[in-house]
């Protein structure tokens, strides 16, 4: 099985940073895209950001001059540097992995995701 384990989050004031990290371990082949995205109370679940192996990558309107998504390939780890955090940024931050395993003689694609970490802005 794969496991994501996310960590960073806290409580910031307005305009402060926070980085976020995600870690995916288990018996990973491969790992395609891997996303941010956050749940507000009483809201929907939204993409923050996204990063494919590649390196290619997509924001939220909201958040695309103020985060920054990246990857480490070799530890299987996506990181979001927060800057310039609003109220409106606090939210629940999951991540999100699409992975390749390999058990037992055959390849299993589908998507995993960590259990969250508590992000709070303060006015």
């Amino acid at each position: 099985q794969v496991q994501l384990v996310e960590s960073g989050g806290g409580l910031v004031q307005a305009g402060g940073s926070l980085r976020l990290s995600c870690a995916a371990s288990g018996s990973i082949v491969s790992i395609n895209a891997m996303g941010w995205y956050r749940q507000a109370a009483g809201k929907q679940r939204e993409l923050v950001a996204i990063i494919i192996s590649g390196g290619s990558t997509n924001y939220a309107d909201s958040v695309a001059d103020r985060f920054t998504i990246s990857r480490d390939n070799a530890k299987n780890t996506v990181y979001l540097q927060m800057n310039s955090l609003k109220p409106e940024d606090t939210a629940v931050y999951y991540c999100k992995a699409g992975v390749t395993t390999y058990y037992s003689g055959s390849i299993y694609r589908r998507d995993y995701w960590g259990q969250g970490t508590q992000v709070t802005v303060s006015s």
